[in-house]
């Protein structure tokens, strides 16, 4: 044995050839944290000494190769001074740098996944040879930062300047034959074959048939590039990000204008332009945002799995109501493996959900992400229904009828009676209280809701919303069937709204407020989109449905009256008492008017001006910052009660809710955080600044004493 650590172990295999191993011992998975990173340096200096290693080949103990830096480890290292993280990024780059400058040839076997740091590592060895079940790719701008272990210096160098914009600024994971296509490995074979294969390159490589030397002095050198050509690169590349990024996003843009400065030096210096670029990012409030979504979504799976020790296996699931929502869920229980009856009391009603089930599988088909059989495979685990004749073995039942009490209660006590008496009843309401519906139930602790969001099929999260008498296991159960389906499931206690719709509906009425105050709401769409959510008030309103949105909003002005019923006429009023009604019939705040894919876009009428004069104000023209605070002091307002009132159970829940469920900037990391980078100090002064407006900017007093204390709802 040559090295032996707790992530790394190197040891001679045959013909001077030296084995690498990461194998990080008590995880799953390697990472870089800084164990790894101690390894990698004691055993590059073990092998440099070494005068029996002809050459190297890197090598995984586990079924990925290296999932990429510790971020939870080094976010640290974030907090320190731009200078401190400069410092600590080129004392890591001298890891990789001496295993690129080892005086023999390298390759690296990529087994699996090779993301972030670990594909920095395999760039660091000359040759590359990937495993077909492999992927590799530089995920770091999803966490607003950029590669910093010289992914930015060395992928342009190999696989050209073009590419590794793409790459980079994407962030995508590559499959196999992309990263043969472009040159990033330099082999791809069965997995098998994988570690035999890496040998016989190197062999190749010590017999002089491959020039190992050559490949390693163009990694290490100035980029291939003349001056108009950087240009070209470059500033197109610029122009393109910018306007994809909306200026929402400084990662991508920051990445490339690295890879401009560095392209002109050799290795060292150009490491120095990237450690400064990346320590510019570790600082920016996008990069705490995203990299507190990344650790919060840790959280959110380490909690879910939690729950599966208390979980009962869903073997068999049921939808009531088919339709476009009750099609959607069955589609992606069925997707994701899960048979699933789907019961309506209308053979339109089944036809209906079928088709929507059949078009979502057709199009993963079109667009290559599911091969024909799957298809059929995955319609074969939805089973039509009109009858309750073959419910006695379902786990699990959806209810997506009608959003109506009545009709719910007598649906949801019907159902109990068709199934076994462990089965759980849950209930797709976006509104309705649980422990109302759960008032006739004979076994309420069985019940409890699970509210999908339309497009089910696109929407990550699903609320778990348990009920007074709901059980843990019924809870359990529930969240262990959404995770089977691929969901977020965040789980909230019962209220009107339960988290997300009363959170979003304070944000409708400080849009509202606006209207009546003279805002034009084509200004206020603007603004709250390039704000960074995918779309404004009014746009989210017709696409909501203005007839779903005036009954939610009833719901919680009778839950919340003192701060949700409002004491105006608003326009949401008067485009409902007109039956426009949104996307749904092509007219709401907007017409909708199909384009060349069969897409609804929007187009202004100026005719709706005159419908909604009588509840528009006198036309004023606001400031952008005026109409952010006025749509966010109540969303955040109501975030910061759900909270206290226990409604959610930590921060970091209630934002993923947000940015999962309602579109939330990402960027911005979720409510709480958007306060916590305001300050929550100055969030109060803001909202005192509007607290004639109403109680919906009414800060809390528990807010207030954190804004004294200087306290924050990340820590």
């Amino acid at each position: 044995m040559i090295y032996e650590g707790k992530a790394i172990t190197v040891k001679m295999l045959e013909d001077g050839i030296a084995e690498l191993n990461f194998d990080l011992q008590g995880e799953s998975v390697n990472k870089f944290n800084r164990v790894t990173l101690e390894d990698l340096k004691a055993s590059t200096e073990a092998l440099k000494g070494n005068s029996d290693v002809k050459g190297l080949v890197v090598t995984s103990g586990k079924d990925c190769f290296i999932v990429g830096a510790d971020i939870t480890e080094f976010g640290d290292t974030f907090a320190q001074e731009p200078e401190v993280i400069i410092e600590w990024i080129l004392e890591a780059n001298k890891i990789f740098n001496a295993v690129e400058d080892l005086p023999f040839p390298t390759a690296t076997a990529i087994n699996g996944i090779a993301l972030g740091g670990g594909f920095e590592m395999c760039l660091s060895t000359d040759y590359r040879v990937m495993s077909e079940a492999a992927k590799v790719g530089l995920p770091e701008v999803k966490l607003g930062i950029y590669p910093g272990f010289g992914g930015t210096v060395r992928l342009p160098r190999v696989i050209g300047a073009d590419n590794a914009i793409e790459w980079i600024c994407m962030g995508a994971e590559n499959k196999p034959e992309k990263a043969l296509k472009f040159g990033a490995v330099d082999a791809v074979v069965s997995a098998d074959k994988l570690k035999e294969e890496t040998v016989a390159m190197l062999k190749d490589a010590i017999a002089g048939n491959l020039n190992w030397e050559a490949k390693r002095e163009e990694k290490t050198s100035k980029l291939k590039l003349n001056p108009m050509e950087q240009m070209m690169v470059f500033e197109t590349a610029k122009g393109f990000v910018a306007g994809q990024t909306k200026g929402q996003y400084p990662a991508p843009i920051e990445a490339i204008k690295s890879m401009q400065k560095a392209a002109n030096f050799g290795r060292d210096k150009a490491l120095e332009v990237e450690a400064k670029g990346f320590a510019k990012l570790a600082k920016t409030t996008e990069s705490q945002a995203l990299i507190g979504l990344f650790n919060n979504d840790q959280f959110l799976k380490k909690k879910a799995k939690e729950y599966d020790k208390k979980a009962k296996p869903t073997k068999k699931a049921a939808v009531l109501g088919a339709g476009i929502m009750g099609g959607g869920i069955a589609f992606q229980s069925a997707l994701k493996g899960t048979p699933i009856l789907m019961k309506d009391i209308a053979e339109a009603g089944i036809e209906l959900g079928l088709a929507e089930a059949n078009k979502l599988l057709s199009k993963r088909v079109e667009r290559k992400k599911m091969k024909p059989l799957a298809m059929g495979e995955a319609l074969n685990r939805i089973r039509p229904t009109l009858s309750y004749a073959e419910f006695g073995d379902v786990d699990l039942v959806v209810e997506a009828v009608v959003e109506n009490p009545k009709v719910k209660k007598i649906v949801l006590a019907e159902v109990e009676d068709k199934v076994s008496e462990d089965c759980i009843v849950t209930s797709n309401t976006s509104t309705i209280s649980i422990d109302l519906l759960a008032e006739d139930l004979k076994r309420p602790e069985n019940f409890l809701g699970m509210h999908f969001f339309n497009p089910v099929h696109m929407m990550p999260l699903v609320e778990v919303i348990r009920g007074a008498k709901t059980s843990e296991e019924a809870v359990a159960t529930t969240v262990a069937y959404a995770k089977q389906m691929g969901k977020t499931p965040i789980v909230v206690n019962d209220c009107p709204g339960f988290l997300v719709n009363r959170v979003l509906f304070p944000y409708f009425g400080g849009f509202a407020a606006l209207l009546r105050d003279g805002a034009d709401f084509r200004q206020v769409d603007k603004v709250m989109e390039k704000f960074g959510f995918p779309m404004g008030p009014a746009y989210l309103l017709d696409v909501v449905g203005i007839d779903t949105g005036k009954h939610a909003n009833e719901v919680m002005a009778d839950g919340f009256p003192e701060r949700m019923r409002a004491d105006f006429k608003s326009a949401m009023d008067v485009l409902f008492e007109n039956e426009y009604y949104g996307q749904k019939n092509k007219k709401g705040f907007y017409k909708y008017e199909e384009d060349k894919k069969g897409k609804p876009k929007k187009v202004f009428d100026e005719a709706i001006l005159e419908m909604l004069a009588p509840v528009l104000g006198e036309a004023k023209d606001f400031d952008a910052e005026e109409i952010i605070a006025r749509c966010m002091i109540p969303m955040c307002n109501e975030v910061v009660r759900c909270l206290e009132e226990g409604i959610v159970d930590t921060a970091a829940e209630a934002d993923m809710a947000l940015v999962f469920g309602v579109g939330f900037p990402p960027f911005r990391g979720g409510a709480l955080r958007y306060i916590d980078t305001v300050g929550v100090d100055k969030f109060v002064e803001l909202a005192d600044k509007y607290k004639d407006l109403g109680p919906l900017y009414h800060v809390t007093d528990k807010m207030r004493e954190m804004a004294a204390k200087g306290e924050k709802y990340h820590g």
